[in-house]
């Protein structure tokens, strides 16, 4: 059970023997030196066959980079299918390669970069076995080349980019290839079709002639400038101007370990959130998408479950000033990974808010082949404030920490996964029922996915620096399908799944539960149609506007019961115009009805322009004091891409429910690695019509400067 699963297959890598230029062109006499790894295997449609579509890999290395040469080849004359040349593309819609690097070869976490077939660059740090987070950013160049036969991929990607353990000589590393004409996703050592060929329990050997060099000191300064006007218009406030100067720091401590230190850090240049119709009854889940928070993320981040998450970034930092923070995160060895973090943000005086500080612990420690335990302490506390002093102010919480203990199971061949955890808050004035305890496991084989998930929330548990939407019940949640594969025809797989969740109160007294079937149908075309139905119980705990529109409450206590069926299209990716839509139609609170139909259009001049637009509407007929009532929810969006360099890109939302319609326009220009300039303009309106309420434009510069 602990052996590497694809451990026979190798790739040497030797030292350059003289210089390479990263044009695409593959001309330079290291090339001709290297090994090459072809003979891809067949992931998608099945995986029982070799790749028809043809790959040849080559990689080298010198005292500073790391270089790889992708030779792609065309299975079938045509063009290639991409979105545009806009970073961190999505990865079924372009065809692509990619590379999976997993320096210490421990099969949970590691690296991940590549291009589609038009240059635009991929890359993201990889955790939990198999998953990417493309919100990372780091230094290294690329260049794709094309002509009727083929496309070329060439990068270098720096020592210094990466961490790894000084004199490891086996890395664990594979190799993927996605190929819309054919439909073929194909990888250098064999993947089995339920995993996505990122899972690291499946990577060969990339065997190093020698160790890979010591990256020695290894310090990037990157300072940051921004000037910038804003004006409220709903406040009728006068325009303000704002001059911010500040900068990170990374230190590289070891070839594994690195000291990030940020000073006045400012986020204005991250993409906004896409906006949604909230009809739920808890509060919803946004994505940490800020720089700093996410190299080795995972160690603060995956703690928990989707919902029970003692640790989420975002309460740091959004709508408070960020004084300063320094974060310590890598590997000690092979067995050990540590995250030490700590952020101090300002006092807000016409809120009350006193200065607080932010201190997260994690440590991991791996066992078996690929499971570990993790340890996770986060504190929040306020400094040099005393809770009710001031009556005319909110009342802030002293201070809130949270301790937990997990365990992460990961079979060898990724077939079996799953969790079991450990949570206690500390509250002032809170000493009973803070615990959460929660666990799961799951079954994943080519026919087979099989998962039961059981948690249980304590009534007083307090996560004010995670998010935990629900407290004081116990959860159940079994889930179960089963493909089935024709041998012939337009449908490459169908098949049923069934997820039932249960919620019980702390009496173990049922309080609601949703019974969802689902039958899908996947094409060979990669479109997908669904069909479910769902089943649907909730026990009020709270009063509830089930519009949340500001209209009158559903009573506490009240029980109400649903029936409702949905169902889901997407379109294949390969043509420029591509589709999805989903509906949902059925019973609702109050014995009322709610209707639901959202989809979207996308159309790209590839692969410079990508057009995207968005809409959802949701119709409630509920009885008085309710009524009927319409939400639309609209958005577009315009992506432009000069070159793989120069992003222009526009968002607006038009949001009935909160009443606003939001522009914000971004360009970018990446003038050197890195290291970028940004204008980002942000308009709100209030629909009456087009009421401007606020307006903000920043221009903000980055650099990027390196010392080895």
């Amino acid at each position: 059970m602990a052996q590497k699963k694809n451990g026979a297959y190798r790739l040497h890598i030797q030292k350059a023997t003289s210089l390479i230029k990263i044009d695409g062109i593959a001309n330079d006499q290291p090339w001709d030196e290297s090994e090459i790894s072809s003979d891809f295997f067949m992931v998608l449609p099945m995986d029982t066959s070799k790749a028809r579509v043809r790959t040849e890999v080559r990689m080298t290395y010198d005292e500073r980079n790391i270089y790889l040469l992708a030779t792609c080849y065309h299975a079938v004359p045509g063009p290639y299918y991409v979105e545009s040349l806009r970073r961190d593309f999505a990865f079924g819609k372009n065809d692509n390669f990619l590379l999976f690097l997993d320096p210490f070869d421990d099969q949970t976490n590691g690296f991940s970069f590549g291009a589609n077939a038009a240059g635009a660059q991929w890359d993201g740090t990889m955790f939990g076995g198999g998953s990417v987070d493309l919100n990372w950013d780091n230094k290294w160049i690329s260049a794709v080349k094309n002509d009727s036969e083929k496309w070329v991929f060439e990068m270098a990607v720096p020592f210094t980019t990466i961490r790894y353990k000084k004199g490891i000589r086996e890395w664990g590393i594979n190799f993927s290839r996605l190929d819309l004409k054919t439909t073929e996703k194909s990888s250098w050592a064999p993947v089995p079709r339920q995993f996505p060929t990122a899972s690291l329990a499946y990577t060969g050997v990339l065997v190093w002639d020698t160790p890979p060099p010591d990256q020695g000191a290894n310090i990037s300064v990157i300072p940051y400038a921004l000037g910038g006007i804003s004006k409220n218009y709903e406040g009728n406030h006068a325009a303000t101007s704002q001059h911010k100067f500040g900068t990170d720091i990374k230190l590289g401590i070891t070839s594994s370990l690195n000291l990030d230190l940020t000073i006045n850090p400012d986020f204005s240049q991250v993409e906004v959130d896409r906006q949604v119709t909230n009809l739920d009854r808890f509060e919803l889940f946004f994505p940490e998408r800020r720089q700093f928070f996410l190299e080795n993320g995972d160690l603060f981040a995956n703690f928990g479950y989707a919902s029970i998450r003692p640790f989420f970034s975002r309460r740091i930092g959004l709508g408070v000033p960020i004084h300063a923070g320094a974060r310590l995160s890598g590997r000690l060895n092979k067995d050990w990974r540590i995250g030490l973090m700590d952020m101090q943000t300002a006092k807000v005086e016409e809120r009350g808010l006193p200065s607080q500080n932010f201190a997260i612990v994690s440590l991991q420690r791996r066992i078996f082949s690929r499971s570990n335990i993790s340890l996770l302490f986060v504190n929040k506390q306020s400094t040099n404030y005393e809770p009710g002093r001031d009556s005319s102010k909110p009342v802030y919480s002293l201070y809130n920490r949270n301790a937990g203990l997990e365990y992460n199971l990961a079979s060898a061949n990724n077939i079996w996964t799953g969790k079991a955890l450990v949570l206690k808050s500390f509250s002032p004035g809170r000493k009973d029922r803070e615990m959460v305890q929660a666990a799961h496991l799951q079954y994943s084989s080519r026919r087979w996915n099989l998962m039961v998930q059981e948690e249980y929330v304590g009534r007083n548990y307090t996560a004010e620096v995670g998010y935990v939407p629900r407290n004081a019940y116990f959860k159940i949640n079994p889930v179960a399908s089963r493909l089935f594969f024709p041998k012939a025809g337009k449908i490459l797989s169908h098949g049923p799944r069934l997820n039932a969740v249960y919620f019980f109160d702390e009496t173990l007294k049922k309080t609601d539960y949703q019974n969802f079937f689902q039958y899908a149908f996947n094409f060979r075309n990669q479109s997908v149609f669904s069909i479910g139905m769902v089943d649907e119980f909730v026990k009020l705990l709270q009063p509830f506007d089930p519009t949340n529109f500001g209209k009158d409450t559903l009573a506490r206590g009240s029980r109400h019961y649903w029936k409702a069926w949905r169902t889901e299209y997407v379109s294949k990716p390969q043509s420029v115009l591509t589709y999805a839509f989903n509906t949902r139609v059925g019973s609702y609170y109050a014995d009322g009805k709610w209707f639901n139909i959202a989809g979207e259009v996308g159309y790209r001049f590839q692969p410079f322009v990508s057009i995207r637009a968005n809409a959802s509407y949701n119709n409630l007929r509920l009885p008085h004091p309710w009524n009927n009532t319409t939400f639309w929810l609209v958005g577009t969006q315009l992506d432009v891409t000069v070159t793989n360099t120069l992003f222009f890109s526009t968002f607006l939302q038009y949001n009935e429910q909160t009443h606003n319609i939001n522009v914000n326009s971004r360009f970018q220009w990446r003038y050197q690695p890195a290291s970028d300039l940004f204008l980002v303009y942000t308009d709100n309106y209030f629909p009456a019509p087009f009421a401007v309420r606020n307006r903000a434009l920043v221009l903000k510069v980055t650099y990027w400067w390196n010392k080895k």
